[in-house]
């Protein structure tokens, strides 16, 4: 038979590990190592942009978000109105599983554009100061990549039919 309890638990877990994953850290990764190399020459950047990675932690806040939604989304079953419902339940895990692959692709583009623009703003900033507030507003643009996705999977996470029981 359906263990219903464990199928809920199996995807809350895959919800999870898919929209919560490692959007991030490449991110953080790429800003990070060219603050402390252009920091060797410039001391001035080094707090300034950090900016940059609280843009790529932001990035993760994003899924944390979508990956709460949609867990609550998740509804319980028994095995006869599964097999009653079954276009139904099939449906919204569809939407569930392609909202949070969603935002995690999404998020995964946005921590990387986050992170080679905020690398640049980090070695131009060391190089001309003036050219920050320039590059910050790039930055800007780059990360709202991020929250499109996560807009667009609201959107489809919510698109769930209603089981007829």
């Amino acid at each position: 038979g359906i263990n219903a309890e464990y199928g809920k638990q199996w995807y809350q877990r895959r919800v999870r590990e898919a929209v919560v994953s490692t959007q991030s850290t490449g991110g953080m990764f790429i800003t990070g190592a060219s603050i402390v190399g252009a920091g060797v020459k410039a001391p001035r950047i080094k707090t300034k942009n950090l900016v940059s990675v609280i843009f790529c932690e932001a990035v993760a806040i994003y899924g944390i978000i979508i990956a709460i939604i949609l867990v609550q989304n998740i509804d319980d079953t028994t095995p006869e109105d599964w097999l009653d419902n079954y276009n139904t339940y099939i449906f919204n895990g569809y939407c569930l599983f392609f909202a949070g692959l969603l935002t995690g692709m999404c998020n995964l583009a946005c921590g990387i554009c986050v992170g080679i623009v905020g690398s640049g703003a980090a070695l131009a900033d060391a190089q001309n100061g003036e050219l920050f507030v320039r590059i910050l507003v790039i930055e800007i643009f780059g990360s709202a990549i991020g929250l499109f996705g996560v807009i667009i999977a609201v959107l489809l996470g919510n698109n769930r039919k209603i089981s007829s029981s």
